[in-house]
């Protein structure tokens, strides 16, 4: 599998963990808020760390971390991505996956081989507006509520989350996603924020009072929702 970035340590994108980030290329969507454009539309341009060099690290730290994050691009478009989170378990670390769920098959193979902790999945809005939003017009929105389905059964631990852009998302979207994925277990929203390498144009964050207003709309239906810094 070709890993384009790594990040040596974060406290924050794996709960409870102190863990290192795995960046993979490629990606099914192209969603216009992407902070990361160019792993997803020109991956093949971007350096490859190899595993010589990850699992050297991986290895070395093993004190100091406890956890891997497996992010992307989209981690579930990579061929060998099972048999690499699978060595990343055989060196004793838990795994977190991102995905955006439009693999289910790949996710819930993942869950039930024991080769993932924890999953994080991109809820990128009400299913009427997810085409859009995701830069798919023909997206198969049925994959999406499976992804969200399975994980609300409670396989395993996991979270839903939300990039807010100002003018991709409103009242009526977070209402239907509030029914979509009513009564999980964790739900962040995340305010948007233009890294300089984003796909699309002329977005903008929504206002913190667009936010908290999104924040209780949710949590009639959800009742762990927080805001999370990106």
């Amino acid at each position: 599998m070709q890993i384009h970035g790594l990040q040596k340590l974060t406290l924050v994108d794996y709960p409870g963990r102190v863990a290192a980030i795995l960046f993979t290329g490629a990606c099914n969507f192209r969603c216009p808020f992407c902070q990361n454009s160019s792993l997803v539309l020109h991956p093949g341009t971007e350096p490859v760390i190899s595993d010589d060099e990850i699992f050297q690290y991986l290895r070395k730290r093993r004190k100091m971390l406890d956890g891997v994050v497996v992010t992307g691009g989209e981690p579930t478009v990579q061929p060998d991505l099972l048999d690499y989170l699978g060595r990343l378990k055989g060196e004793g670390y838990a795994v977190k996956l991102d995905t955006n769920g439009y693999r289910p098959d790949v996710m819930a193979e993942a869950v039930e081989r024991g080769l993932v902790d924890y999953i994080a999945m991109d809820v990128k809005n009400s299913l009427g507006r997810y085409g859009a939003t995701a830069g798919v017009p023909e997206l198969d929105v049925s994959r999406i509520e499976q992804s969200i389905s399975y994980l609300l059964e409670g396989h395993v631990p996991y979270e839903f989350r939300t990039t807010v852009v100002h003018e991709l998302h409103s009242d009526d979207d977070f209402v239907d996603i509030g029914r979509m994925c009513a009564g999980a277990s964790a739900f962040f929203l995340q305010t948007f924020s233009d890294s300089g390498d984003i796909i699309g144009e002329n977005l903008t964050p929504p206002s913190p009072e667009d936010m908290e207003r999104y924040i209780r709309i949710l949590r009639k239906t959800i009742g762990n929702v927080s805001l999370r810094d990106r």
